[in-house]
């Protein structure tokens, strides 16, 4: 007995198999999958696949050479779980798209919630997705096409038509006897909700409550009227703050009228919160939000390059203030050595404040009630880092150039463009965000390049002063 217990120990399925120690998906499984879409061995495949989590499919896929993704799928047919076509970039999920017959698609979206769905067909050309759409049965047809219909990032176009519906003279037992009976039940879910006749939203019933409650008691004593909801046009980032800032679950959808339409849960919003996450963290590299690693050389470079441009053109301007004190640099060499100090330090300063600025605004925890008080703190701790930074750097200059002067030029120089730089960095956001522009875009170059021409400016006229050179 001891001994069948340890041979069906030293059995892993393939998908124990799929990772290393390291997370990384292993060398030899990529190999063997492959090599199974090479040889069209469908049977291997199923066994090497088919027991994979959408999310390690996904990460599959994207590992694979790109003609052997759309094999891969063909493959495996029904076995195939398109939800792992959520989990790639949207490069990697529009080529194979591209690749697949409206057929296929239409099957493998027909089993899929309609959130997923939607993630799916979105970013496909309106023929596409009529195409694929003509070919599902009406029913679900139309509620794809109005999840379509609203805009881009909004809270229609994350939810799911799936959830349950009850109506106000209902009691416990009959909406339990109700959920039982439903073949199409959502997959997950966490309340369920009261409408009246014309589908209006009149409260919500937590899932717990409802199953601790004897079956004659009304659902209406049950029902929460004051649920918060969300309208379907509104826009996705504004939804996950109240996600957050509430601890929600799920939050119901409602339209115009008020009519229920839909229904967000809290993994679509993780989703939305990384992806919010990820355009913020590009966009203060100067790279587009939509850049992935999937994409083709062309189309990173010319995402990045217009950002590089203008960079080039900063650098001219900063280069211009330096030639204005040729002479200083000329009699004084060690200063052109100092430059690049002072105005590094102040970047590095601009870009911390920066940082935190646009993150407190995109989740609005930098307002109006607290913008001053953030500001003066600011202010004060670029006083006291410059400070602490004009000692260590003015006493290192003195000592290798063996020229007090030179490190009390460095010294003052370094306050003033420490305390400038941090000022800037919370002052660029705000005004930005004040008209309506995004901080994260545009907030980087503005504040690096002034930062460097303020440095540049206010060390060499120090210098210039300091050594008589006028």
């Amino acid at each position: 007995m001891q001994a069948k217990e340890t041979e069906r120990a030293d059995v892993r399925s393939p998908a124990d198999e799929f990772r290393d120690e390291t997370g990384a998906i292993r060398e030899d499984f990529l190999n063997r999958v492959s090599d199974a879409i090479r040889h069209h061995d469908s049977a291997i495949l199923r066994d090497l696949v088919g027991e994979l989590h959408e999310a390690d499919t996904g990460d599959l896929i994207e590992a694979l050479e790109p003609d052997l993704r759309p094999q891969l799928i063909e493959l495996m047919g029904k076995d195939f779980d398109f939800s792992a076509l959520t989990e790639v970039d949207d490069t990697v999920r529009e080529e194979i798209l591209e690749e697949l017959g409206p057929e296929t698609v239409a099957e493998g979206v027909r089993e899929l919630d309609s959130d997923d769905a939607v993630y799916i067909l979105e970013d496909l050309d309106r023929q596409e997705q009529v195409e694929i759409l003509n070919q599902l049965p009406p029913t679900e047809r139309v509620a794809l096409e109005r999840s379509l219909l609203y805009p881009e990032e909004s809270a229609g176009r994350r939810m799911q038509t799936e959830f349950i519906a009850v109506p106000p003279e209902w009691n416990v037992g009959q909406a339990i006897d109700y959920m039982r009976e439903t073949v199409d039940l959502p997959d997950r879910f966490y309340e369920l909700y009261v409408v009246d006749p014309a589908g209006k939203f009149l409260g919500a019933v937590a899932l717990d409550r409802l199953l601790r409650t004897k079956r004659p008691v009304p659902i209406v004593d049950l029902m929460d009227e004051d649920r918060r909801r969300v309208r379907a046009t509104e826009d996705q980032e504004e939804v996950a703050r109240q996600f957050e800032r509430y601890n929600l679950v799920a939050a119901p959808v409602v339209d115009e009228d008020d009519r229920l339409v839909g229904v967000l849960t809290f993994d679509d919003i993780v989703d939305v919160i990384e992806q919010e996450a990820e355009e913020d963290i590009r966009a203060l590299g100067g790279v587009t939000g939509d850049e992935e690693l999937s994409d083709t050389v062309l189309v990173t470079s010319r995402s990045r390059l217009p950002w590089l441009v203008i960079n080039m053109g900063t650098a001219f301007i900063a280069a211009t203030v330096i030639s204005f004190f040729e002479a200083t640099i000329e009699q004084v060499v060690a200063v052109a050595f100092l430059m690049p100090v002072n105005a590094a330090l102040g970047g590095n300063a601009g870009t911390q404040a920066l940082t935190v600025a646009v993150r407190a605004l995109a989740t609005q925890e930098l307002t109006a009630s607290n913008r001053g008080r953030v500001i003066v703190r600011e202010c004060l701790v670029g006083l006291v880092n410059g400070c602490a930074l004009a000692v260590l750097a003015g006493t290192i200059a003195a000592l290798i150039f063996g020229n007090v002067k030179l490190g009390l030029v460095l010294s003052a120089a370094m306050v003033l463009t420490v305390m400038f730089a941090t000022t800037l960095g919370i002052l660029v956001p705000l005004l930005l965000n004040r008209l309506k522009i995004d901080p994260a875009v545009a907030s980087g170059v503005f504040v690096t390049t002034t930062t460097d021409v303020f440095g540049f400016f206010i060390f060499l006229s120090f210098a210039t002063i300091m050594f008589r050179l006028v």
